[in-house]
């Protein structure tokens, strides 16, 4: 099952909006005869790629599966048949598919057909691994992460104006260098690349000239697509975002200005016109935003904003769980810029809360990871 999950794994920003899966079939001596993991160009699923590899080897073998085979037609047949048809005599699954047109019922077939099924097996780690996809299917949002790196005192920024580029890693430059480790500005950009999308303020972009982009220089199926919120489009036609956009950038505005959004157009950029939200705060609807993105086939978003965007995400209930950076830094003072700012809470009862918090360090630095909301709440 960990070789499955490692096949799984092989898929990473190459099978959204399908999960991550990996197969892996033993013959009836207990030997590997094929393996196969599933990537969205490559059509088949990672059990159907297993079965061909293993040929007649698979008589009476075992499948291992980090997820469960589907049922359902669509862009192909359904897999538990191609399962039955190969003699597979044992199918060890980790977990059942959250889709409602699958969960169980593919291993209720396998059951009745004769084959021994075993579930559970590592069932935590396939979780982890297609929650983003869990969340989608359900409810045709994307999984929204909300990314920050900051000091102990929960600054992500020096005072404005004394600072080269202020960022939501901390900037190097004037200000006297990054904020957090290059071990986690790494960990960040493969970040990026796991995630479909990325979204920040106008402000961003105003402050930092961000490039938003996956630097990982590992194989995607789709470009890393960059969210820009942005209200009344003020968004630089000479920043970097601009400049690179190959259809890659979409900036969601309230007001939209024809000549500013025919400027934007003309370079690539997606401008959609979605109402403002009812925080009053000036910004457009987070919620429709993410509507908007599901219909794309977006099933993960990284929030990388600032202060008011952050702010903004966690009072809008839209975030579903926090990659928090620390780094062995305090900035103090009342200028230098918090982590989530805007209105904010007004009671404790109504602080977002994090739950099933983990912790992991990266360098000299740790991260806190957390769920404000389970996307497998309904599951």
């Amino acid at each position: 099952m960990r070789r499955a999950l490692e096949l799984a794994r092989m898929g990473t920003a190459l099978a959204s909006p399908n999960p991550g899966v990996g197969a892996v079939v033993l013959d009836a001596a207990g030997s590997v005869v094929g393996e196969g993991f599933h990537t969205y160009a490559g059509v088949k699923h990672a059990e159907v790629l297993a079965l061909e590899a293993a040929g007649e080897k698979a008589r009476r073998g075992t499948l291992y599966l980090n997820l469960e085979p589907c049922c359902h037609e669509g862009r192909t047949g359904p897999c538990v048949d191609v399962v039955l048809q190969a003699g597979i005599k044992r199918a060890v699954v980790a977990m059942r598919d959250p889709n409602p047109l699958v969960c169980g019922k593919s291993l209720a077939k396998l059951r009745g057909a004769g084959v021994d099924v075993v579930e559970g097996i590592l069932e935590q780690d396939a979780r982890k691994l297609n929650e983003a996809f869990a969340k989608y299917i359900r409810t045709k949002l994307p999984l929204v992460t909300l990314k920050a790196g900051m000091t102990l005192d929960g600054k992500i920024a020096p005072p404005p104006g004394e600072r080269a580029y202020p960022s939501a890693l901390g900037a190097g430059g004037a200000s006297g260098g990054w904020i957090t480790s290059v071990e986690a500005r790494a960990h960040v950009q493969e970040l990026r690349h796991g995630s479909d999308a990325i979204l920040v303020g106008v402000g961003t972009i105003v402050a930092d000239d961000p490039l938003l982009t996956d630097r990982t220089g590992l194989q995607r199926r789709r470009p890393l697509l960059r969210v820009i919120l942005d209200s009344r489009l003020r968004l630089p036609l000479e920043s970097r975002v601009v400049k690179t956009a190959h259809q890659d950038v979409i900036v969601f505005c309230s007001f939209a200005e024809e000549k500013k959004k025919g400027q934007l157009e003309e370079r690539g950029i997606r401008v959609v016109q979605v109402p403002l939200g009812s925080a009053g705060d000036g910004r457009p609807d987070l919620g429709k935003v993410l509507e908007h993105l599901g219909a794309m086939e977006i099933t993960s978003l990284i929030i990388e904003g600032g202060a008011l965007v952050n702010g903004a995400a966690l009072v809008a209930g839209v975030v579903d769980k926090v990659l928090l950076y620390y780094a062995p830094k305090v900035l103090a003072g009342t200028g230098s810029v918090p982590f989530a700012g805007g209105r904010g809470f007004r009671r404790m009862s109504e602080a977002a809360y994090v739950r099933n918090i983990s912790l992991h360090r990266f360098g000299e630095d740790f991260a806190v990871e957390g769920y404000i909301r389970d996307p497998y709440s309904d599951f």
